[in-house]
């Protein structure tokens, strides 16, 4: 199916190469009426050349400005050389060919130029870019040289490409650190071991590894510590220590080809030292280019154990907060998986000084949070465009020291009401008796007698027989009518008495103890009335 398409006045064509860019103008602007038969137009260079002329060639200066240019282009933006050459080339009526339709809009809304995109178009680059050494003669030469350099440059841009941020190194010197520092343990345990059987007293003396290698290597035989100046390796307290306890030590001699091969694996150790104090300068000074926000957050080293155990800084970015969390602990994570048990909380983030410094309770909270945060800086310092520096990095840190701080304080001050935790319940199997000692109990009152409801009567004046006294109380009155008057008590206390004394009688058999008390209360009540 063919396709027509309307002529225009006059129509320049834009194509884009490696050295510069190129401007041809169309001959026969009706070769583009039918799309299908533009290609047999561009079979051969012959015919390539009677439908195009070259109208300009704007080279680029160096590779700079054409990677510059076509990255304008592909991002579909306009460079500086193309609007000069545009500007300088183009007529008002006439219009422009272009490849790509967001170019062609970008012309027309930038510098108000007629622009064409559509399948006639792309027919007539696929021609142009077929033949273009013939169409541009004499400046293929140039084109051939950029082609190589601007493929490079572009390549390069288009990973990102920067020598400082190789996570290669980082890797490399983390694993070359990790195995200085087994290396030396073992060097200087051995020179330690060795230089022992003549001088073992100097171990205790001397911790510091470094320190211990080169007295070794200044002192040589223990005899010599008298001459020996040590007081730029060692304290004078230390190297007092050293000269005395040489004079009394309870080593054996040793030949001066052992002392030989001591010093010289004394010599390996200090020279394994100083490089792995430049290593790990290195180290700290490509963690600072390559990953700012990690470093700030976990150190140089913790951070570079991640990358190491991640493979790349772009792996890492790609890992969750999760997994970041665990990295290091999988064999116990899988472990943990298949025994049904708790899984890690931690791995490699373990090491890091705020999860150091926070107490147990707070390990793996904070152990959580900082995977979080951990995890954002990661993709920050790996797909950044542009270098943010620490930023958010020591922001974080920030944060996540303030909140082990408020959790400590919180743990040491208590809220109200909740001073220690409850304990767990255990079920105790007990019988327990009721005490019947802590009831609440009515006290038991006094029955009153018929004669204390007498006395009573007769104190208020009242009876319950019509308003005279009880028979009884009034024949004790008329038997001794010339007698003087009684005391009121002791009457009263002499009716209760004998009143009370028929009640138990009646109710109730008396022990000989309570007889023998109620005889004696009754002596006592008769000699009281001889009186």
């Amino acid at each position: 199916m063919s396709h027509h398409y309307r002529l225009y006045s006059s129509m320049l064509v834009l194509f884009e190469t490696s050295a510069g860019y190129a401007i041809f103008k169309l001959l026969d602007e009706s070769k583009l009426k039918n799309v299908d038969n533009i290609w047999e137009e561009f079979s051969t260079a012959e015919k390539a050349q009677q439908c195009l002329k070259l109208v300009a060639f704007k080279k680029f200066k160096d590779t700079a400005e054409a990677l510059d240019g076509i990255n304008h282009l592909n991002e579909g933006k306009l460079g500086k050389t193309l609007k000069k050459v545009l500007r300088s080339k183009m007529e008002e009526n006439e219009n422009l060919a272009v490849g790509d339709t967001k170019l062609g809009n970008i012309i027309k809304e930038k510098l108000d130029m007629q622009c064409v995109s559509n399948a006639a178009t792309a027919e007539l680059m696929r021609g142009i870019r077929a033949h273009v050494d013939s169409l541009l003669g004499e400046h293929k030469q140039e084109m051939a040289a950029m082609n190589l350099a601007l493929a490079h440059s572009l390549g390069r841009y288009k990973v990102k490409f920067d020598p400082d941020k190789i996570d290669t190194m980082i890797v490399q010197a983390v694993s070359l650190l990790d195995d200085i520092d087994k290396e030396l343990n073992n060097y200087i345990m051995r020179c330690r071991e060795w230089y022992g059987w003549h001088f073992p007293e100097l171990g205790k003396i001397v911790q510091d590894h470094q320190a211990y290698a080169k007295v070794v290597r200044t002192l040589g035989m223990r005899q010599n510590a008298e001459k020996t100046d040590l007081s730029s390796i060692l304290s004078e307290e230390l190297e007092t220590r050293v000269k005395d306890e040489a004079e009394i030590s309870t080593g054996c001699d040793i030949s001066e080809s052992d002392l030989l091969n001591i010093k010289q694996l004394c010599d390996q150790v200090i020279a394994m030292s100083a490089y792995r104090a430049q290593l790990a300068d290195y180290l700290k000074n490509r963690m600072a280019v390559l990953a700012p926000n990690l470093t700030a957050l976990l150190g140089e080293l913790v951070g570079a154990r991640l990358i190491s155990h991640a493979g790349s800084l772009m792996n890492l970015a790609k890992y969750p907060a999760s997994t970041v969390q665990i990295l290091g602990a999988e064999k116990a994570l899988f472990r943990a998986l298949k025994t049904k048990r708790d899984t890690p909380k931690y791995g490699i983030i373990y090491h890091a000084q705020l999860i150091g410094q926070a107490s147990a309770r707070l390990k793996g909270k904070l152990a959580r949070k900082l995977a979080a945060k951990v995890s954002l800086a990661t993709r920050i310092d790996a797909l950044g465009d542009e270098p943010h520096g620490a930023v958010m990095g020591t922001e974080s840190r920030a944060y996540l020291e303030a909140i082990a701080r408020s959790e400590q304080e919180r743990g040491s001050k208590r809220m109200s009401g909740v001073s220690t935790a409850h304990e767990p319940y255990h079920f105790k199997n007990e019988i327990l008796d009721y005490d019947t000692a802590a009831d609440s109990t009515v006290k038991e009152r006094k029955r009153k007698t018929f004669a204390d409801q007498e006395e009573e009567q007769a104190e208020a004046g009242t009876f319950t027989n019509g308003g005279t006294p009880h028979k009884r109380f009034k024949e004790e009155i008329e038997e001794a009518p010339g007698t003087p008057k009684e005391d009121p008590k002791k009457k009263r206390i002499k009716v209760e008495e004998v009143e009370q004394t028929e009640v138990d009688q009646g109710t109730t058999e008396q022990t000989p103890k309570e007889k023998h008390k109620k005889k004696k209360k009754a002596k006592k009540s008769q000699d009281e009335e001889d009186e």
